[in-house]
């Protein structure tokens, strides 16, 4: 069956840069989503209120800014959900409370790092701050996104001369070698208070913030034949970007379509927003019981459905192919990857990989497979998690790419396009 395309697939990943240069935190990703459904017409609902759901309708909700969930009731059947689960955090450095510290000459931030990053990346990129500040307003709390528009830091290698050792294996230690540079320690304007500028509020009625480094680098399609992307935070806004796109794309007509933007996948999924809570269980649960099924319809619904998790998966590499499985080599722009592991960190079994490759395999979208080699255990991905919370049948698949967890990662422009297609088709 032919697969009406009407976008090329640079046009696709020139969007998705522009979706990954407005998303510098989780809480912008969520933002700008929320925004593009409510523009779409769907509906804002809050976990605080209660549910009066109808057939035919199109709702959204989110929880603590940074992990959203929206979903469309047919008007005719929806017995069943269909799922579509991707993550928005990705590895990077979160700012301590009171973070200037005086160093000699110099200001720096105290930071921690959050996720399991590719730390030497960091070294002598433009960086900025954003993400979130809870402030006094009006006698009430009120939250304020920040993205400060310019170069903010640096974090400064060590010259080559002072360290001989720093091209051979090196431990890095985030308190000691991987701290911000703000500034000279006689500057006179106070970090907090470009923060408070910037969100257009007073330093002194700023309660608490989460604020974190992003890279100020800019995404780029590159290569002799523009194959390539590269970006900050590709994993995981590629497949966040291309299933929420292929999600609005289709026309969600016989079964509860369901987008879910999870957060905190990179430290491992078990918080209030991520992957391992409730939220998707409790939304889909309320949502049927305001429907007027019985809870044992739910159930029942639930045990019908299907969810794709989708994380982005690793790529041969081109000087170390040793480290790949020897037979399952993923390739950029070899299609969309099927992810396998016998521990389980991915959910995939062989009746779910089974449907998902008879989906692609309708609409000539080629597959790759991955699995780890049998003496490196690789790391997890939020199917198998989210499935201790909500059960049904489950794929984990991504989307090939090179240096994973760098601040600077390189996929393919067709995968992106592959997957908006896929889900697109899943929905329809």
């Amino acid at each position: 069956m032919a697969l009406q395309k009407p976008e090329s697939p640079e046009e696709v990943s020139g969007d998705l840069l522009h979706f990954i240069a407005r998303s510098p935190s989780t809480f912008h990703a969520v933002r700008g989503m929320k925004a593009a459904l409510l523009y779409a017409g769907f509906q804002e609902i809050r976990e605080e209120d209660e549910w009066h759901i109808e057939k035919g309708g199109k709702y959204v909700v989110t929880r603590n800014g940074s992990a959203l969930i929206a979903f469309s009731v047919p008007e005719e059947g929806g017995e069943k959900f269909h799922v579509v689960a991707a993550h928005c955090d990705s590895p990077t450095f979160k700012i301590k409370e009171n973070p200037e510290i005086k160093a000699g000459a110099y200001t720096k931030l105290n930071v921690e790092a959050y996720g399991g990053m590719i730390m030497s990346t960091w070294l002598d990129r433009p960086l900025s701050v954003a993400g979130r500040l809870i402030v006094r307003e009006n006698g009430h709390l009120a939250e304020k996104l920040v993205a400060i528009d310019g170069t903010m830091l640096v974090i400064p290698s060590v010259a080559i001369h002072m360290d001989r050792n720093v091209n051979h294996k090196k431990d890095w230690n985030v308190q000691t070698d991987l701290l911000p540079l703000y500034g000279l320690s006689s500057g006179k304007t106070p970090f907090m208070d470009v923060i408070a500028a910037s969100a257009k509020v007073k330093s002194e009625d700023i309660l608490s913030h989460d604020l974190y480094l992003y890279s100020r680098v800019p995404g780029t399609i590159w290569g002799e034949e523009r194959e390539f992307i590269s970006s900050p935070k590709l994993d995981d806004l590629q497949c966040a970007f291309a299933a929420f796109r292929g999600y609005t794309m289709g026309k969600k007509e016989k079964t509860i379509a369901v987008y879910a933007l999870f957060d905190n996948e990179e430290v491992g999924s078990e918080t209030a927003r991520g992957a391992g809570s409730p939220f998707l269980a409790t939304v889909l649960t309320r949502l049927s019981l305001s429907l007027g099924n019985t809870y044992d319809q739910t159930m029942a619904m639930m045990a019908r459905s299907f969810m794709i998790s989708a994380d982005n998966a690793h790529s041969i590499h081109p000087n170390h192919p040793e480290y790949a499985d020897p037979v399952n080599q993923p390739v950029i722009n070899g299609g969309i990857v099927i992810k396998y592991s016998a521990r389980q960190s991915y959910a995939t079994d062989a009746f779910s990989a089974a449907y998902f490759k008879d989906l692609c395999g309708k609409f000539d979208i080629p597959t790759q497979i991955f699995t780890n080699r049998s003496d490196n255990p690789g790391g997890s991905t939020l199917g198998n998690i989210s499935n201790t919370k909500v059960s049904m049948p489950t794929v984990d698949i991504g989307l090939p790419m090179l240096a994973m967890h760098s601040s600077w990662e390189t996929a393919g422009v067709k995968d992106t396009e592959y997957l908006v297609h896929v889900i697109c088709e899943y929905f329809a």
